[in-house]
């Protein structure tokens, strides 16, 4: 058997990739930032940026072990311990395989996931959360939720000759998710719709108007996540190489796809084509596409992300029919926009763009893909759901979750940051002083 060894290319593209996708959370941050009101922008974005600190730390510590290690042998975790990465400067990254690139680098890949994940929950509860509760909720989450279902998705197991062990519970089963529609998305959509239930709904919802005070900033946050998403998506392959280039297409055709289905159902529904739409519409294409992107032709791609378009516009509407507030659309485009993704591969996948890949039901490979797609959306969503309500109200009946009534009325960017996006009083005076 030849010897792997360390391949600088590809080690490069991973390094590229793994700060592409750091960028997205500072984009996410731009994304929801634009979209609330003045006076909770800066909280906005300070859920994102509080996220990438907490989870950066617990992962070094101990969240890479509980998702990648492979001590356990077990399906459901990786290892209970430290993650010891200072120990593995100059070893090789192992997942179902040895890859030519250092361990260190594979794990900087991987943590990026794990901020993105929680920022993204943060969406369906913006305008009422406590700052330090949310710090709490991130810490608590990231530990019980996220890194254990990135074993389930993403572990291929620790390969030693012909020997695998610790392989993830959906990754054993055939589970296909390139990038983490399961893992990201729909754990991130169904946790917002949990959270959004436990906090309840925003002092005047359906009744104020609670229009993006910053539609620009909605614009270069959505900017700055379709570039990072290359890195998403691409860099997933863990190599520069082909299947890396096919993810970087798919990406971008599925995204412009779900631009002109969003736009035209905004167009037919409402005689306008507008800004945030594009916006949003975007965002749903790169949600959808990131199960698939390495697992179907381009010109399925661009089905993928118009079908996603629409039914992700379609689907933001849901929360006024049953009556939960999800602030910024989390449920109605990551959690719809994840499901449609994941198992559209079970109609849309064909081995003969990826050699590992399964042929969906329009290639002939019948209804099996299909079926494990839908127990990933299933197991995923159901746990994130029920982990969240359960972490949610412990921290609300215990040291609350949610901001004063006074408070979420003033603004919450002044109680709980001292702080205001914007100045509005002018800083110097003309003339002499009297």
């Amino acid at each position: 058997m030849e010897e792997v060894v360390l391949n600088s290319g590809d080690t490069a593209w991973m390094l590229a990739s793994t700060a592409l996708v750091l960028l997205m959370t500072p984009g996410l941050a731009f994304f929801y930032g634009g979209m609330v009101r003045t006076k909770s922008v800066l909280n906005m974005m300070m859920m994102s940026m509080v996220t990438i600190g907490i989870v950066s730390v617990l992962w070094v510590i101990y969240g890479f072990e509980l998702a990648f290690g492979y001590k356990s042998d077990s399906p459901w975790y990786g290892g209970i311990g430290l993650s010891g990465l200072g120990g593995q400067v100059n070893e090789l990254a192992n997942n179902g395989g040895v890859y030519p690139i250092p361990v260190l680098v594979f794990a900087a890949f991987q943590l990026m996931f794990a901020i993105i994940t929680p920022a993204l929950i943060s969406g369906a509860i913006a305008d009422r959360a406590k700052f330090t509760s949310w710090a709490i909720f991130v810490a608590i989450w990231s530990t019980v939720v996220y890194f254990p279902v990135a074993h389930w998705v993403f572990a291929f197991g620790n390969k030693i000759g012909d020997t695998i062990t610790s392989t993830g519970y959906l990754a054993g089963k055939g589970v296909q998710d390139f990038a983490g529609g399961t893992a990201v998305h729909i754990n991130a959509g169904a946790a917002g719709l949990a959270l959004a239930i436990v906090l309840g709904k925003r002092i005047g919802w359906r009744k104020e108007s609670m229009r993006p005070h910053s539609l620009p900033l909605v614009m270069l946050g959505s900017g700055l996540l379709w570039f990072g998403w290359f890195g998403f998506n691409a860099g997933s392959s863990l190599a520069a190489n082909g299947i890396a280039g096919l993810a970087f297409m798919n990406t971008q055709v599925a995204t412009a796809g779900a631009v002109i289905g969003w736009l035209l159902v905004e167009k037919i529904r409402n005689g306008h084509a507008t800004s945030l739409g594009a916006a949003s519409g975007a965002v749903s294409g790169l949600v959808a596409i990131t199960p698939a992107c390495a697992f179907v032709a381009p010109w399925a791609a661009v089905v993928i992300g118009f079908i996603a378009g629409i039914l992700c516009s379609l689907a933001v509407s849901l929360k006024y029919k049953f009556g939960f507030d999800d602030s910024l659309d989390v449920v109605g485009v990551h959690l719809v926009g994840g499901i449609w993704g994941s198992l559209a591969i079970g109609l849309f996948g064909a081995s003969a763009v990826n050699s590992i890949g399964l042929d969906g039901i329009f290639y002939g490979g019948g209804t099996a893909l299909l079926s494990k797609q839908a127990l990933g959306v299933g197991l995923v969503l159901a746990y994130s759901f029920i982990a969240t309500l359960i972490i949610g109200y412990a921290i609300e009946k215990t040291i609350g979750f949610r901001v004063t009534r006074e408070v979420e009325i003033e603004g919450i960017d002044l109680k709980e940051h001292a702080e205001s996006a914007y100045e509005l009083a002018s800083s110097s005076r003309g003339g002499a002083s009297l």
